[in-house]
């Protein structure tokens, strides 16, 4: 059975709270030999810190969410730090920008979208800046039209941190523009969705070795799972589609997948 690994999912959330240690037996089970359980605050960071420390496959990242940028502190640099230093924390994140909900799509007004940006701004930057310090790399979201802001507040930091562009919907082009940066794609179970051809379509052009695989959990349960609680374990279906997209076989992917991924995440193990 070729094996993978869940590049990203949100094992803290209370989605998973009832029956975790089923979940990650079903992973086991399906093959699936690593999760990659990913903060959205410092509270959740710490959360999926402690889930790596309860499961020998599951590892954490540890970061800030732009769609809670408001919620954060003005600096919380030194925490950030603390928490990367723990030997299972794989990478910084996700961090980026999210202009998908921001106040004008509610009546708000240019003033407060401005506001939002430049605190996504200052929270991405910060997170760049520890991932610089502590020789991490971070996985990125970038949401609502924001890919621009996002190239362009870590190209100071290419040099030192390499992203990846997590549930990855771009164009070809702009998966080019990652590839060009030394980053990467990672791409979900959209990829299966019908309606879902151009992501496909991105895919198809994306080098082997430049992506990886995530379910992004619970959110965006591949075919035949749509709609449903998305779980690690679904990292199988998404395999299948993805492979019939390459023309590659299992062996293949999991070959190239698992390799972009411990190159990524070194300390992946």
């Amino acid at each position: 059975m070729a094996t993978f690994f869940d590049t990203h999912a949100h094992l803290d959330f209370p989605d998973f709270e009832a029956d975790l240690p089923e979940i990650v037996a079903r992973a086991r089970a399906a093959g699936i030999e690593r999760i990659v359980s990913i903060g959205t605050d410092l509270e959740s960071s710490a959360r999926a810190v402690a889930l790596a420390e309860r499961f020998p496959e599951v590892h954490a990242v540890v970061g800030w969410h732009p769609g809670h940028a408001e919620d954060a502190p003005d600096d919380f640099r030194a925490e950030l730090r603390a928490l990367a230093a723990h030997p299972k924390v794989v990478a910084i994140g996700e961090c980026g920008f999210d202009y998908y909900r921001l106040p004008s799509a509610n009546g708000g007004t240019p003033e407060a979208d401005a506001r939002i940006k430049a605190k996504q701004a200052v929270v991405f930057r910060q997170q760049l800046e520890v991932a610089a310090e502590v020789g991490l790399n971070v996985v990125v979201h970038t949401r609502g039209g924001s890919f621009g802001d996002t190239i362009a507040a870590m190209e100071p930091f290419a040099s030192q941190v390499r992203g990846v562009f997590h549930c990855f919907i771009g164009t070809p082009d702009e998966m080019r523009c990652v590839v060009a940066m030394g980053s990467w794609v990672s791409f979900t179970g959209i990829a299966t969705f019908k309606n879902a051809a151009d992501v496909r379509a991105t895919l198809a052009a994306t080098p082997m070795g430049r992506f990886m695989l995530e379910t992004d959990a619970p959110f965006l349960a591949p075919v035949p799972y749509r709609g449903k609680r998305c779980e690690p374990a679904h990292v199988k279906e998404l395999a299948d589609a993805v492979a019939a997209v390459k023309s590659c076989t299992l062996d293949e992917l999991s070959a190239a997948t698992c390799s972009a991924a411990r190159e990524f995440f070194p300390k992946l193990g």
